[in-house]
């Protein structure tokens, strides 16, 4: 029996809805990844700032040790310096913006926050070519959930 969907962010609803816990948290990690993606150059500063602003000390001091990795001076453990960092980073402001919307994300997942609320938050801001993308990786984590993962 073949599954027809109208809309690809609806086949990622019924995806999330239908795989479990490990799976979902996979999911709503490329949903993150894609949302950042498709975020104009001239917007990541904002959401970045955004995204920081609402980490705790321990995702500040893992975000601290990612940037240490980078070499870009001697990074500390707070939201000033992230925030004053982040334009030195060049090409890798995404990845740094990809790091601070995941650890939000993880700690919204964690206290809760339905999968469903956090796809009616970003699924609108994705571009039809970017939910083809992440329906079709839905559909590899509900293979992969389905058939033997340790969820």
């Amino acid at each position: 029996m073949p599954l027809c969907f109208i809309e690809p962010q609806e086949a990622i609803r019924v995806v999330a809805e239908s795989i479990g816990r490990e799976a979902r948290r996979q999911l709503l990690g490329e949903v993150v990844r894609a949302w950042v993606d498709e975020i104009p150059d001239d917007e990541l500063a904002v959401h970045y700032a955004k995204a920081v602003e609402e980490l705790d000390d321990d995702d500040l001091s893992m975000l601290a040790a990612w940037h240490a990795s980078l070499e870009v001076g001697h990074p500390i453990a707070n939201k000033e310096f992230l925030l004053g960092a982040f334009m030195h980073l060049g090409d890798h402001r995404r990845e740094a913006l990809r790091i601070a919307a995941g650890f939000k994300g993880d700690d919204a997942f964690e206290a809760g926050v339905s999968e469903e609320q956090a796809l009616d938050t970003v699924l609108p801001w994705l571009s039809p070519e970017r939910l083809l993308q992440l329906a079709a990786e839905a559909l590899d984590l509900y293979c992969w959930d389905r058939l033997g993962s340790d969820n």
